[in-house]
């Protein structure tokens, strides 16, 4: 299958190529049913020949070039509607039958706030000559109305309060919300991308508006991406100083697969300049090695890394409701655990060439020892609830 691509270089158009070039040499295995040979990337720097190769061997047309934000309202029809012209136009030269869909815009709904949108009227004529072209000449027309995008490489400071607000806040930079209760629904890019392969495979979704509502249907006039996330301004902003606090309070928050957090939190790190893409831990060191809490999190528990130097035993105390994970990854040592009120001793002998979780049991006092007389014991715990120096459930007793 060849796939043109046009307004490759945009941030829809960019995520899509890229993601298509995985499909083609085999790094993304997830969707077999789509082969790829040739990718088309058209863009604003491309020639008139390109044009007419490309509609030529095409088999798969994504039409994603258009104009935000032009210096002159009537740039609109000439960016959204001209050119879109003129890609059929040169399809229709070469009886290229080729199925193609178009990135629209939920303006062109012309509803509410958008009832006078330049943008939207272009949108809108863009989408009529798509329709007509495709009733016309028998072939698949793809219609998507897209909300506010968002995802990794959206430009900031551009057309998307998303893509602002993270590159801001990751670069201690100023925002302004006027209204933190509007709420937006916002589309992530990489749900975007996975219904272009769902349009590839011809299994795309179809819609019908309700206004400025999606309505999901089989028989739908439209297309839609059927995951969008409807969140307030200040509820992003909320998130967002969360992130940007990580690396201070160690704490993350709850991203459940799927979910708007988990997605908003990885369009944030993208924004990481390089000086924040890395931080320093605090270690707390003494005669006997250190101690470093790694990570907390909401409802899971906190990770932490223990260095023991040879010869040395930590431990000897036991919890009554908290429990541990003790891993050790580098060097040679020994757990022991005795339950509270008995004699008996169980002994795991742990090592970094052979990788074992130790539980630690609640009401048995526990010890971990380094074995040897030369190299540091390095272990990776975890305790399934955040350290609360008010009420540590520590309590010290030799095993």
């Amino acid at each position: 299958m060849n796939i043109l691509v046009t307004g490759a270089k945009g941030f829809v158009g960019k995520n899509l190529v890229e993601n298509l070039k995985n499909i083609r040499d085999k790094k993304n295995n997830t969707r077999p049913g789509i082969s790829i040979e040739n990718i088309y990337e058209y863009d604003i720097d491309s020639t008139p020949e390109n044009l007419e190769n490309y509609c030529k061997n095409a088999d798969f047309v994504f039409n994603l070039a258009g104009v935000n934000r032009p210096e002159n309202p009537e740039d609109f029809k000439r960016g959204n509607f001209g050119f879109a012209s003129e890609l059929l136009a040169t399809l229709k030269k070469y009886e290229n039958k080729a199925p193609v869909m178009l990135s629209s815009s939920i303006q062109a709904t012309l509803q509410g706030r958008f009832g006078k949108s330049e943008y939207g009227i272009s949108k809108k004529a863009g989408e009529d000559l798509f329709f007509n072209y495709g009733k016309e000449n028998g072939i698949k027309v793809l219609v998507y109305r897209f909300p506010n995008l968002a995802g990794k490489w959206v430009r900031p400071n551009y057309n998307s309060a998303v893509g602002t607000f993270c590159h801001n806040i990751a670069n201690d930079l100023p925002i302004t919300v006027n209204d933190p209760s509007v709420e937006l629904e916002i589309l992530f890019i990489d749900d975007l991308v996975e219904e272009m392969y769902d349009a590839l495979e011809g299994k795309e979704h179809r819609c019908e508006f309700d206004g400025l509502g999606t309505v999901l249907r089989k028989d739908g006039k439209y297309c839609a991406v059927p995951v969008t996330h409807k969140v307030t301004l200040g509820y992003i902003v909320e998130c967002l100083n969360r992130f940007h606090d990580q690396p201070k309070t160690l704490l993350m928050p709850e991203i459940a697969p799927g979910s708007f957090e988990k997605k908003l939190y990885s369009m944030y790190l993208s924004y990481l300049p390089e000086d924040k893409t890395a931080f320093e831990l605090k270690m707390n060191i003494d005669a006997r090695g250190s101690f470093t809490e790694l990570l907390k999190t909401e409802k899971c528990g906190q990770f932490s890394v223990n260095i023991s130097k040879p010869g040395i035993t930590k431990g000897q105390h036991w919890h009554n409701s908290k429990w541990e994970f003790f891993i050790v990854v580098s060097g040679r040592g020994l757990i022991e655990e005795r339950k509270i009120g008995t004699e008996e001793v169980r002994r795991f002998e742990v090592d970094g060439d052979n990788i074992t979780a130790v539980h630690m049991l609640p009401g048995y006092t526990h010890n971990i020892i380094n074995l040897s007389d030369t190299e540091n014991l390095v272990t990776l715990m975890w305790a399934n609830e955040q350290f609360d120096p008010v009420n540590p459930d520590t309590f010290r007793e030799n095993v």
